[in-house]
């Protein structure tokens, strides 16, 4: 099974649904959710903001905080899961925002990359740092991205049993 099967097995199971605000990685989690049968009953949609001000003006992200930070940046990812989350209508706002490559962008190197979940128990953001071409940082932004959901589904449905 794929962690997007997975993602949707679990969003299923919790009678929930997600939505993805992506950048670098151009619609390539919203396209591995819905790659998934039966995905439909939880997928909402996606918006791929590529431009800074796609970001502003379709989810909602601060202008002063581009402005102050760049779109390289956990707040701006933060603002993004919320964003589509609320305009989607979603239990879960998914993001992605970082440099694929292969120079440098906003002053940092490529494979620098900020997800965030969003969701009933607030949102949270992570890190990563990934190598390799173009490709590869996107393609491991999916797989990582998708994997910590998976993570955090599960924890939250252990916590509602519990």
């Amino acid at each position: 099974m794929t962690v997007a099967a997975e993602v949707v097995d679990a969003l299923r199971a919790a009678g929930a649904t997600i939505a993805t605000a992506e950048s670098l990685t151009g619609g390539l989690v919203c396209a591995s959710l819905v790659s998934v049968p039966g995905a439909s009953d939880v997928v909402r949609g996606g918006v791929v903001a590529y431009s800074a001000d796609v970001k502003i003006a379709m989810l909602g992200v601060d202008e002063a905080l581009v402005a102050d930070r760049g779109t390289v940046d956990a707040e701006v990812a933060a603002s993004m899961a919320s964003g589509v989350r609320d305009r989607l209508g979603a239990t879960y706002g998914v993001s992605t925002t970082g440099v694929a490559g292969p120079g440098h962008s906003e002053g940092k190197p490529a494979g620098t990359v900020h997800v965030a979940v969003a969701g009933p128990q607030g949102v949270e953001t992570t890190l990563l740092r990934l190598s390799g071409d173009r490709d590869e940082i996107r393609s491991g932004t999916v797989d990582a991205l998708l994997s910590w959901l998976v993570a955090r589904l599960g924890e939250e449905s252990r916590t509602r049993r519990g």
